[in-house]
This record gives C-alpha cells, sequence and structure tokens, in this order.
C-alpha cells in the first residue's frame, strides 16, 4: 500500500467534514471503552486473586478453617491465578467465535444498533461479573466462566462494526491515514482502563469494574442516538460515488479488476433498492476473497505476540524483576505508548522492516537487566512495531479487503471480512495464553521470547508473498506512468 507524505495527508483530512469527525470520535472511544474493561480485569487480577483465596480474609486473625470454607474459591492463591488465566482463554475463544458471528450479523443488520447493544449489554455483564458477585459475596466459578464467555461474544460486536463504519466514511484516499491514527483506539483503552482501575483499586476491586462498566453503558447509550454509519443516512454521496470522480492516490492492498458499477443515488449501506448491489457475500466467498486467508494467519500469530504481551506483561515484570505490582502495572504502560506512537508515524509502509526490528527487540528483551529505564525503551520500542502492524492489518488492511474491486463496490463485506481476520487473530492469542503459560511453568520467561521471535517470524512467511506482489505492481504502475509520459 502506497502512503501519502505530510502534504498529502493534510490534503487529505482537510477534505472531512464534521461528520466525519464525529464518526471518526465515536467509533474511536467506543472501541476504547470495549478495551477499556478488558484491561480492567488485568489489571486487578492480584486483588481478585487475594479476596478468592482464605489469606484475602484471614491475614491477621487466627480463625477455625470452618469459617473460609465457604466463602473462598480456591485454597491458595496458585489455583486462583491459574483459574484467573482459564477466563482469559475462555474470553478470546468466544471472543473469536463472536467474531465471526457479529461479523456477519453486522453486515446484515444496522450497524448502529449492533455496536450499541454489544456495548451496553457487555458493561451489565462486566458489572454482574466484577461488581454484584462481590457485593452479595457469591463466588462461583461455573458463573465466572459462563459470565465471561458471554461477555466474550458481546464484545466481539465492536471490532467488526466500528471498522465497517469507518469504512463506510473514509475512502481509499484518506483510509491510510485516518485508520493509522484512528486504530491507537486499543492502545488508549489499555491506558483508559489502567488509569481507571487504579483510581478507584484502593475502595475494593469492585469499583474498578463498576467505573468501566458505567463508562462503557454510558458510551453505548451515546452510540445509539449519536453515530451515523454511513453518509447516506443524511443524504451526502457514498465513498463509491466519489471515488468514481476522483484519481485512487492510495491503491488497495488487493489488486483486482477496475471496472466498478455505476454509483445509483438511491443506494444505502443498510437498506438498499438495488437486490444486486446490496446482498451480503457469504462467510466462504468472504474467506475466498484474495488475502484474506494469508493476512488473517498473519494476524493470528501477530495478536498472538501481541495479546501475550497484553496478559502478561505486568505478570513478567513483576515476577521476573521482583518489582511492586503498582509499579509493574504502571511500567507497562510504555508498550501501549509505543504501540500509539507507531500508529501514528509508522503506518504499513514497511510491514517486513518493522517485523525485523520487533525480532530484535524480543531477543534483547530475553537478556534485559533489571532497570527500569532500560525496560521500559524496550517495551516501547516493541509496541512500536508490534502494535502499529497488529492494529492496522485488523483495521486498515481489513477495509481494503473488504473493499476490492471484486465486490464491485458492494460494502457489505467490510463487517464479515473484519470478523474474519480479527477472528482468527483472536483464535491465535487464546491458543497463545495457554502455551505461555505452559512454556513459562516448564522453561522460563527466556523460552517465552523464543516463542515470540518464532511467531513474528511466521507472521513474515505469511505476509511476505502478499508485500511482493505490491512491490511488483506499484513499479509496474510506475513504469507504465514513466512510458505514457
Amino acid at each position: 500500500m502506497a502512503w501519502p507524505s505530510v502534504f498529502q495527508r493534510g490534503t487529505v483530512l482537510s477534505r472531512f467534514s464534521h461528520h466525519h469527525v464525529v464518526v471518526f470520535l465515536l467509533t474511536f472511544f467506543s472501541y476504547s471503552l470495549l478495551h477499556a474493561s478488558r484491561k480492567t480485569f488485568s489489571n486487578v487480577k492480584v486483588s481478585i486473586s487475594k479476596q478468592w483465596t482464605p489469606n484475602a480474609f484471614n491475614t491477621t486473625l487466627e480463625l477455625p478453617v470452618e469459617i473460609w470454607s465457604s466463602n473462598h474459591l480456591f485454597p491458595n492463591t496458585e489455583e486462583a491465578t491459574l483459574f484467573l488465566g482459564t477466563l482469559d482463554t475462555i474470553f478470546l475463544f468466544s471472543y473469536a467465535v463472536g467474531l465471526f458471528i457479529s461479523g456477519i450479523v453486522g453486515d446484515r443488520l444496522n450497524l448502529r444498533w449492533v455496536l450499541s447493544f454489544g456495548m451496553c449489554s457487555s458493561a451489565l455483564v462486566v458489572f454482574v461479573f466484577g461488581t454484584l458477585t462481590e457485593w452479595l459475596h457469591f463466588y462461583n466459578r461455573w458463573l465466572y466462566c459462563c459470565l465471561w464467555i458471554v461477555n466474550g461474544l458481546l464484545q466481539s460486536t465492536g471490532w467488526p462494526c466500528v471498522v465497517a463504519v469507518m469504512g463506510n466514511w473514509f475512502g481509499k484516499n484518506g483510509r491510510g491515514v485516518v485508520f493509522g491514527l484512528w486504530s491507537a483506539c486499543a492502545s488508549v483503552g489499555n491506558i483508559l482502563g489502567a488509569c481507571l482501575a487504579s483510581s478507584v483499586l484502593q475502595y475494593g476491586y469492585e469499583y474498578a469494574f463498576l467505573v468501566t462498566a458505567s463508562v462503557q453503558f454510558a458510551g453505548g447509550i451515546v452510540i445509539f442516538f449519536g453515530l451515523l454509519v454511513s453518509p447516506e443516512e443524511i443524504g451526502l454521496p457514498g465513498i463509491e460515488a466519489e471515488e468514481n470522480f476522483e484519481e485512487d492516490s492510495h491503491r488497495p492492498l488487493i489488486n483486482g479488476t477496475e471496472n466498478e458499477d455505476e454509483y445509483e443515488p438511491n443506494y444505502s449501506i443498510q437498506e438498499s433498492r438495488t437486490v444486486a448491489q446490496v446482498k451480503a457475500i457469504s462467510f466462504y466467498q468472504a474467506c475466498c476473497l484474495p488475502g484474506v486467508i494469508p493476512y488473517s494467519l498473519a494476524y493470528a500469530c501477530l495478536k498472538l505476540v501481541n495479546y501475550s504481551f497484553f496478559f502478561w506483561l505486568p505478570f513478567y515484570l513483576s515476577n521476573n524483576f521482583r518489582w511492586k505490582e503498582a509499579e509493574a502495572d504502571q511500567l507497562s504502560i510504555w508498550y501501549d505508548v509505543g504501540g500509539i506512537i507507531g500508529l501514528c508515524v509508522l503506518f504499513v509502509d514497511a510491514h517486513v522492516t518493522a517485523f525485523v526490528v520487533t525480532v530484535a527487540c524480543l531477543c534483547l528483551l530475553t537478556g534485559s537487566p533489571n532497570n527500569k529505564s532500560i525496560n521500559a525503551l524496550l517495551m516501547t520500542v516493541t509496541g512500536f512495531f508490534i502494535g502499529g502492524p497488529s492494529n492496522m492489518i485488523s483495521s486498515a488492511i481489513s477495509a481494503d479487503l473488504g473493499r476490492q474491486e471484486l465486490i464491485q463496490g458492494s460494502s457489505e463485506a467490510l463487517a464479515t471480512v473484519t470478523g474474519i481476520v480479527d477472528g482468527t487473530g483472536s483464535i491465535g492469542a487464546a491458543v497463545g495464553q495457554y502455551l505461555v503459560s505452559l512454556i513459562q511453568d516448564n522453561l522460563g520467561w527466556m523460552w517465552v521470547f523464543y516463542f515470540f521471535i518464532l511467531m513474528t517470524s511466521c507472521t513474515i512467511l505469511f505476509i511476505s508473498p502478499l508485500i511482493v506482489r505490491e512491490i511488483i505492481s506499484l513499479v509496474q504502475r510506475r513504469q507504465a506512468h514513466i512510458l505514457s509520459e
């Protein structure tokens, strides 16, 4: 994909109306809030573990064991921590399954309804999971598992819907620039969740869940009343119409035929009168689109690494360097900071180069000293080269894959393709959480980083043919342009 110069970026951004700005902000913060609630769970695991074990209640008084038998789930913190890791895996597997379903549902129902329902319902589940059960002192592992499965399914409505809405509003000429900035929503959500949780954690972990759930529920209400899923809803021309009248300065990742159907003014993303244009493609047809499977497999490997840092980085810092939990939580934020910087600067200009640098950073992390400044720098650089490409594959690249010329301008594939890419990535991430714990227990943290290096190398392997094809296509177009002059 060719990316614009600084001058071109300013030109592209100046073309957007206030409606584009509102859509950008609403979708950005809606997904940030979803990620904030996930990060809250990661940040309060130690407090939850203590609450589920006897030592949370019996730290100073010597009371009979029978008193605690009905009030705790696990006899020790090790088993409680293992169950928390199981909840992570359960959540990611249900989230992955939900992504495949949510993408299909999002292409057939109003995206605003699906996104708002997912946010509000997920907020209620988080409230019951972390707040209500603690207020009632009702601890049951099967209830927690069921609630987290439902939460994963509900949270899966977020990403396909927000990417589809962004794809409806921002065409090829601005997609690379806009999505590069917009994709920082996940990292911003991680930081927001960490800040919200830490601000009230002193009163009890249940209030951390209460705050994030309340903010997320309020965000869902705002989305329901304020989000416009496509320009056609307010009588503006769709991006397909605009792209028929101007030169495409950003070529799509996947090249196809150049002939597109003529834009019809009455065409609508959610309600269309032309059956031939609006019929949503099937799941199998979406999988057969060029580039979908390779990028899905690449994202599975990359998201495994990215989410392993998300779930395990604070634990690794605290366990490996014997730092206090609060210090480890604060230091882990630098990984998300690096991801935000990477999205704003790197975009996707150098896929392979970015991953090669990532491999180098992972090698350095295997032998990093017990120094907070050095580790903060390494985490920032690693987040820069992992977070940036990871979020771009699941956002801008997914939008390009769902708007190929092979689909003849139909936008009904956007949510489905996004669900396939992100769903495959979440399956990889879910498997990775179990493998990370298994490798760490048997071989140590150094081999965990070797495993990350292997997964990053697999990412390079999967996307290399597509990158080579894009480079060849770019060279051919430039040669043709020179010859035409």
